[in-house]
């Protein structure tokens, strides 16, 4: 009896091994198929099994090290000139506020069809983080550029947040003593659609939702009796004025940025307010290889925003050093400089200085929150650098961040 079992489990498994094997070679026969296809449009990736070929040409095997090697090339191991790009890279840094990390960032560079070889090349990022504090987020942001000039984009992130608070307003910033730890779940879902109206300008329709959970906190008298779990949409317009030479990595050109957004009651918003977000940014060369970049940024809550819509300093694009989260009131105005410098082959270093005050009226803006820092520039790909920046705040607060791309 025991021998016909193992007989008819040796036959069951031979069977399924034989069935799986056809299900790979078949999945391998479709990808491969969706390869050649797109092969037509687009250059071959810089880790596939082979260089590009012609029909007067056979296929030559490139070594695994020639792979490693071409894929932290400038092109990828391509054309300098191809429309798309596709890029994977990941490892360990340290953030004040999460702790040490590991992040994976994969980034893609492209042009949509029908668009003009010149036009700037739309972009899409995707990063995941997990850090020793327990934090974990996933973050999609795309910028996409249509043949009519027209620009969609989108902000998808998901996170567990666990960080300290010290309350609402300057004042409670200010004293350590209100220090305590908040743990909370937070999403965020953004889009704007921009349209084509005059040369560089555009304006279009902005949508936003966000949702956050603060199941603990040690303090919750901070929250002023604000609710700890809450729900935010908003909608509005919001427009532009772009003359960048790049997205990514600009170095000459000018950029200007408002948008209104409305968080009426009659859209379930428990607490009604409206946001006037307003960004202006300058990019010139100094002298060879140096890029003087200059930005304005200003937020403006009117009406009732909670603790968790306020405007805060400190994130990875300005104000970097301090502490997200630390400083929040109803309104937010900032100002850095940078210089950036090509050092030599890939490398490159930065160095910034500017500041901002977070206010509830005009009386709060005598508290001024300086700012400055250095940082490290490798050029991943052409016009796509690593960042890596440290930055210097009040009262001895610093701050170590990585990403791809330049700060502002």
């Amino acid at each position: 009896m025991v021998e016909k079992w193992r007989l008819q489990r040796a036959v069951f498994l031979m069977i399924l091994r034989v069935e799986m094997k056809r299900k790979v070679i078949a999945i391998c026969m479709t990808l491969m198929a969706l390869v050649a296809k797109a092969g037509s449009t687009l250059m071959v990736d810089s880790l596939s099994n082979s260089y590009a070929v012609t029909s007067d040409t056979t296929v030559l095997k490139k070594s695994f090290f020639r792979k490693v090697l071409d894929y932290f090339s400038l092109d990828g191991g391509g054309s300098a000139t191809t429309n798309s790009t596709f890029s994977v890279l990941g490892g360990p840094h340290y953030d004040s506020v999460e702790g040490l990390a590991l992040s994976v960032v994969g980034a893609a560079s492209f042009r949509l069809n029908g668009c003009d070889s010149l036009s700037q090349l739309s972009n899409a990022q995707f990063t995941a983080t997990y850090t020793t504090n327990n934090f974990w987020s996933l973050d999609l942001t795309t910028n996409m550029l249509f043949p009519n000039e027209s620009r969609l984009m989108t902000t998808v992130a998901f996170e567990y947040h666990p960080s300290y608070f010290w309350g609402m307003g300057y004042a409670n910033g200010n004293n350590p003593a209100n220090k305590t730890m908040q743990k909370k779940y937070l999403a965020n879902v953004q889009a704007e659609l921009l349209f084509k109206v005059g040369d560089g300008f555009r304006v279009g329709p902005k949508v936003l939702w966000n949702y956050v959970n603060s199941d603990t906190i040690a303090k919750p008298e901070l929250l002023e009796g604000q609710d700890l779990v809450l729900r935010n949409y908003g909608i509005g317009v919001a427009a532009e004025y772009d003359t960048r030479d790049m997205v990514t990595d600009a170095k000459r050109g000018c950029y200007f940025y408002v948008a209104q957004i409305f968080r009426p009651k009659f859209l379930w918003n428990k607490y009604a307010f409206s946001t006037t977000e307003i960004q202006a940014n300058y990019y010139t060369p100094l002298w060879r290889d140096c890029t003087l970049a200059a930005e304005f940024y200003g937020m403006l809550n009117f009406g009732n925003p909670s603790w968790a819509k306020m405007a805060l300093p400190g994130d990875s694009h300005r104000m970097r050093g301090y502490y997200l989260g630390r400083y929040r009131d109803n309104h937010m105005l900032t100002t850095q400089v940078e210089l950036r410098q090509h050092i030599w082959g890939r490398h490159g270093m930065v160095v910034w200085a500017g500041g901002g005050s977070v206010f509830h009226n005009a009386d709060g803006l005598k508290h001024f929150l300086p700012n400055f820092g250095v940082g490290y520039r490798f050029a991943f790909r052409r016009r796509m650098n690593i960042r890596l920046d440290y930055g210097f705040a009040k009262s001895g607060q610093t701050g170590f961040m990585f990403g791809l791309n330049e700060a502002f």
